[in-house]
């Protein structure tokens, strides 16, 4: 292989996306009455959206329906050889069939819509062609145009998948404003995902509670206390009344403060050297909102409380961090 001088690989790279910019720019023109009633078919839909397609095409089909079924739109990928070899018994006559395929006529597809109208169900096509056969048996067509493609040759599939990938994309979002799909909804979909920790995790999921949740009532002395948080492998212990209800925490920034103040500290009542009638948080919050409290207050730990005030736990940033919320 000869050698070939980097500016030239750069030439070449760019020239690549330039043609694939152009070949999304003029997609712009595919967003007319066309586009429109597609989307209102779609959007109507009872059924399920079923996305099909061969070669590259089918490939940018798959990413199509993942996306539609994250964002709210229950969708799934039929392939079109296997469709026609009994796969065709999953397509119900209240589904939209969305069928990518640039020329039209790919045999697959030529031999799969026939059987498709005859289930009864809308068919939707993302082709250049809208005198093929696809766009002939076709409820709406969404016509993708391009000037060339980006491979050297003007042969591989590469300019055309892009903006099929393109254009799908606008499909789906759209879609999913129509639906009001909050982000909430997705981090329903993607609960192991960062988003959904986030948005769906709750304090009362992640606190410390039982043995490592240290709580001592108002007489007990600073230093059985500082033996209890040891013990817990904690950074602080919640103080209580007796009525069980909280009024106060103690840290270590407690203790250091106070060290000055009161030399025999560790003979004192916990209840003159805590923090009295400190931040707390529900353990119905979210994490996410506690990452914000703890953030804007500057504080690492936050007693747990219950609506009665009764502490049941303590939040920790370092819990947050274990968590994946940080």
């Amino acid at each position: 292989m000869k050698k070939i001088k980097p500016e030239k690989i750069l030439d070449w790279a760019n020239e690549v996306l330039e043609i694939e910019i152009k070949g999304i720019n003029d997609l712009k023109k595919s967003l007319n009455k066309d586009f429109l009633k597609a989307i209102d078919i779609i959007s109507r839909c009872k059924g399920r959206i079923v996305v099909t397609g061969m070669g590259k095409a089918g490939i940018v089909g798959q990413k199509f329906s993942a996306t539609l079924s994250s964002t709210g739109s229950c969708s799934f990928w039929l392939h079109a050889a296997e469709a026609v070899h009994g796969d065709l018994g999953s397509v119900r006559d209240d589904d939209v069939v969305i069928v990518l395929s640039y020329s039209g006529e790919t045999d697959e597809i030529k031999n799969l819509i026939p059987f498709i109208k005859k289930i009864g169900a809308k068919i939707i096509s993302i082709t250049s062609n809208v005198k093929s056969n696809l766009a002939r048996y076709s409820d709406s067509v969404i016509r993708v145009k391009i000037d060339k493609e980006a491979c050297s040759l003007g042969l591989a599939p590469t300019t055309s998948t892009t903006a099929m990938l393109a254009i799908s994309d606008a499909i789906a979002v759209v879609l999913q404003r129509i639906k009001g799909f909050k982000e909430k909804d997705f981090a329903m979909f993607h609960p192991r995902g960062s988003l959904g920790r986030k948005l769906l995790l709750k304090v009362g999921d992640i606190m410390r509670k039982g043995r490592d949740h240290p709580v001592v009532d108002g007489d007990s002395l600073v230093r059985d206390v500082i033996l209890k948080i040891t013990s817990a492998h904690a950074g602080a212990a919640v103080i209580i009344d007796k009525d069980k209800k909280l009024i106060g925490i103690f840290t270590d920034g407690d203790l250091r403060r106070n060290l000055e103040i009161y030399p025999n500290i560790l003979k004192k009542k916990i209840k003159l050297v805590m923090t009295s009638n400190p931040i707390t948080i529900n353990e119905d919050c979210l994490a996410s909102e506690a990452l914000r409290i703890l953030e804007k207050k500057k504080i690492d730990e936050v007693p747990v409380i219950d609506n009665n005030h009764h502490p049941v736990g303590i939040l920790d940033i370092q819990d947050l961090i274990a968590a994946g919320v940080v």
